[in-house]
């Protein structure tokens, strides 16, 4: 499982590079862009799992990139920490209306700030900060890589687990082949889509070793989804 991506839009180069820096150090991936428009084409190449945003941007601002990104349903779910020299309440009640998840006033602490950041994916995607996952009664500890359903250990490959624990971090949640190939095994490497479906596969005979109704859920033409 791939570490957390956190998409940096900041057009200060030294603001970006500190932010590029303290993120790298935690452990994420971090992709940059320095305006709004650069910043949208990025997120349509590749959904970050966060996005740091400031709200003065040339072009295309903070506030409508915001407010694009939280229309579309591919990526409505992504957190999004708004960065603002502004300092009203007026402000502040603007950009979190727009969609922002977070907002946090310059000049900021960089500690605080990547507190914020863990908050934010403790509640998008819980397993990349060691959270345990549970759905019904499937439990996932990604500390240990255990998987249990009904109490019985569940036999599962790398690439099974990893699955199971895109599945669980978002129930419900319909993933294409595509969204899955990026997430399970990465963009740098080339799987042909029907690999996904095999995966699936020795997933659900894993879930259903000892019993039980089959968890995942085939939608035709769109993907998969647990639930």
């Amino acid at each position: 499982m791939q570490a957390p991506t956190v998409l940096v839009v900041e057009d200060e180069p030294a603001q970006r590079e500190v932010l590029t820096y303290n993120l790298e150090a935690e452990g994420f991936r971090v992709n940059q862009a320095d305006n709004g428009e650069e910043a949208l084409l990025l997120v349509a190449e590749d959904v970050p799992d966060l996005i740091v945003l400031d709200w003065m941007l040339p072009n295309v601002s903070g506030i409508e990139v915001c407010r694009r990104l939280k229309s579309r349903a591919e990526t409505r779910g992504v957190p999004i920490i708004m960065l603002s020299a502004r300092s009203e309440e007026v402000d502040l009640v603007r950009g979190l209306e727009t969609g922002a998840d977070d907002y946090m006033v310059k000049p900021y602490s960089i500690v605080e700030l990547m507190a914020r950041v863990r908050t934010q994916l403790r509640r998008s995607r819980p397993s990349s900060l060691g959270e345990m996952l549970e759905f019904e009664d499937i439990t996932l500890d990604p500390e240990t890589h255990r998987a249990r359903r009904d109490g019985q250990l569940l036999k599962l490959g790398p690439t099974e687990f990893r699955l199971l624990t895109t599945f669980m971090e978002k129930p419900g949640r319909v993933w294409s082949r595509e969204q899955l190939l990026d997430r399970v095994w990465g963009r740098d490497i080339y799987v042909d889509t029907r690999t996904v479906d095999v995966h699936v596969g020795r997933l659900r005979k894993a879930l259903c070793a000892e019993g039980g109704d089959d968890p995942i859920r085939t939608v035709r033409g769109a993907g998969y989804a647990l639930g």
